[in-house]
């Protein structure tokens, strides 16, 4: 089963994200921002990160910026959603290692078909 981390300050979004994914058959946990996040990932790499930007402590783009640079870690994709909509955003995003930018509110079809995609599941 994959393994998903799901990272965002906001409890009910990530209880929504993790609903979602959980229900397309991933294995999701959560985290409350960037350092929390980045912590449990070196602990245990996840097979994929969901991560929101704008968190205090650490936020989205310093944590995939930080998972990718190190080369244990750095593997695993990274999906950003974001209410920050503005192309400067996504393209901060892109630069900083995530393969994809989803602006929130997010779709539930799309959340899992990104996921799938990135983790060689098959989506349903």
């Amino acid at each position: 089963m994959k393994r998903v981390l799901v990272v965002d300050d906001a409890a009910t979004v990530r209880m929504y994200h993790k609903n979602i994914l959980t229900e397309a058959g991933f294995m999701v946990e959560e985290a409350a921002n960037g350092l929390e996040a980045y912590e449990k990932a070196l602990l245990e790499p996840y097979d994929l990160y969901v991560v929101d930007i704008n968190m205090p402590q650490m936020d989205g783009y310093t944590f995939v910026r930080q998972l990718r640079a190190n080369s244990e870690i750095n593997q695993s994709p990274v999906i950003v959603v974001s209410t920050e909509s503005q192309p400067k955003d996504i393209e901060q995003a892109i630069d900083a290692g995530a393969n994809f930018y989803i602006i929130k509110p997010v779709k539930p079809h799309e959340l899992k078909r990104y996921c799938s995609m990135l983790t060689g599941r098959a989506y349903e």
